[in-house]
């Protein structure tokens, strides 16, 4: 006598016959699963029809049941995720000046702000412990309830920028502590909460060098084919500096014999650089101090010409010496000047007073 079975419902198949249903093929050569009401396409060829929350059990093997929307869920999360790929940024800020974290949700449709949440983060997990919430914004409303206390009132939104997707984040006074990757998460709260946008900002620190002093040898005619040196300085910049010394009478460069670099407390860098070189009659050396991240370039001169014939003078390129020995000519010639007028005023008026004590009245 047949089992009874209910509508619908698997009847039971000894393992050798399951296993030829399940090695059963169509005209296409695509599989087919056995099942109480005829032979169907697997779950993998019926994605397309298939519902979340709404997965079916199917029988693959003796006493294996498996999910048969649960690739479909997989391809629904790939799917989201490339939806949501992350937005990467790099941004560069200076010490103490403030910067804007950029996170721009390029949609347009219409944004309810009481439909989101919004929240800046650390990206890296590490860090997690320390910072879980840089800044947080649920329901069209801040929310300081977990935020660091290191970016305590230091961080803010643009408010009239939400509504048009724009969520970057201004961070005020920015120091050393700030550098990391930041995310920007934003959720849309419908049936099921999602992420409609995700972004990174890299943000790097920067400070300018102070300008570069320069010191040579004192200039001296007779040091021609000497070893001379040159000492550089520049302080207070970050991140460490590319230093480069330049012959300028022919554009070279030099290689410097020391440079050392000194870290500070507040994370700043000074340099202090050597170059020893044989003197020459013309010599003209610059001393330059690159910031590669904010692609400045200080530098700094020192140029000595000598003339070998003539009165025997020298000289530096020194404007400022040059325009004090011009300033000393100027009042020396003054001087000389007023002293022959004063000289000549002297003579007249003794030479009349004689001319008056001789002059003798008619009897």
């Amino acid at each position: 006598m047949e089992p009874r079975t209910r509508p619908g419902r698997a009847v039971p198949v000894p393992a050798a016959a399951h296993r030829a249903l399940g090695k059963r093929k169509s005209p296409a050569g695509q599989a087919w699963e056995g099942r109480g009401n005829g032979p169907r396409r697997a779950a993998g060829a019926r994605l397309g029809s298939a519902r979340l929350g709404s997965a079916r059990l199917v029988r693959h093997g003796p006493g294996t049941m498996k999910p048969r929307g649960y690739r479909f869920l997989l391809l629904l999360l790939f799917i989201q995720k490339a939806v949501t790929a992350l937005e990467k940024k790099n941004i560069i800020s200076k010490l103490g000046d403030n910067a804007t974290l950029s996170c721009i949700y390029n949609e347009k449709k219409p944004l309810q702000l009481k439909n989101l949440r919004v929240y800046w983060q650390i990206a890296d997990d590490s860090y997690q412990e320390k910072c879980s919430v840089v800044h947080a914004l649920i329901s069209g409303q801040d929310d300081n309830s977990n935020q660091c206390i290191h970016f305590k009132d230091r961080t803010q939104l643009f408010w009239d920028r939400l509504e048009n997707g724009d969520f970057s984040l201004l961070l005020l006074n920015v120091s050393q502590s700030d550098r990391h990757t930041y995310k920007c998460i934003v959720q849309e709260k419908t049936e099921l909460p999602k992420v409609i946008h995700q972004a990174e900002v890299v943000l790097s620190l920067a400070v300018s060098y102070s300008q570069p002093i320069l010191s040579g040898p004192i200039r001296n005619s007779d040091s021609t084919g000497e070893e001379v040196t040159f000492y550089c300085r520049s302080g207070n910049g970050y991140p460490k500096p590319n230093v480069y010394w330049i012959n300028k009478v022919n554009n070279s460069l030099l290689s410097p014999s020391k440079t050392d670099i000194i870290t500070h407390d507040d994370g700043t860098f000074s340099v202090f650089s050597t170059l020893k070189v044989k003197a020459a009659s013309n010599m003209q050396i610059e001393c330059s101090i690159e910031n590669e991240m904010l692609q400045e370039n200080l530098s700094a001169n020192y140029t000595q010409q000598k003339k070998v014939s003539g009165s025997g003078t020298e000289s530096d390129g020194n404007p400022e010496k040059k325009g004090r020995g011009a300033q000393a000519a100027g009042i020396i010639g003054i001087v000389s000047v007023i002293g022959l007028l004063t000289g000549l005023i002297c003579c007249l008026w003794r030479r009349r007073s004689s001319n008056l004590a001789s002059y003798k009245a008619p009897a």
